[in-house]
């Protein structure tokens, strides 16, 4: 491992809310698990997936001066086994198409949603991340 890197991984994606309960509910149900650190009518956190990267959601009250209000920007992709029947889970919860299911080639596919609370929301399947995940069940046994 090349401990030389500036950027090592990621460590938090944070999403805004206007209603931090109801995201809370959302995401929970999104996940099927409750968040596993809190910070009372400001944060919570999950930990999520294979590496447990952290999805964090905050009040958009603590949103630094000028940030946007609309989607826009940055998608982050979560990689899904199925990008067709998490994209249709994700829109019969309220979610609406930002992007629709697009064929990106060598085995890529993606789609994107704007969550109930105006943030975008990507799944990917993606064998790059099957193959690292592969590799690090190999090597540490795990």
């Amino acid at each position: 491992m090349n401990n030389n890197n500036t950027l090592r991984g990621l460590t938090t994606v944070t999403l805004w809310t206007d209603d931090l309960a109801a995201a809370k509910r959302w995401y929970s149900e999104l996940l099927g698990i409750e968040p596993y650190f809190e910070v009372a009518d400001g944060y919570c956190e999950f930990r999520v997936g294979d590496y447990q990267n952290e999805l964090g959601l905050i009040h958009r009250r603590y949103a630094p001066e000028g940030a946007p209000a609309t989607p826009g920007g940055l998608v982050v992709y979560w990689h899904v086994d199925d990008v067709n029947a998490t994209l249709e889970k994700l829109l019969s919860m309220g979610a609406t198409v930002y992007e629709a299911v697009t064929d990106r080639g060598h085995g890529f596919v993606t789609a994107s949603v704007v969550d109930p609370f105006g943030n975008i929301v990507g799944i990917m399947y993606n064998p790059h991340y099957l193959n690292v995940l592969q590799r690090f069940h190999k090597e540490t046994g795990v």
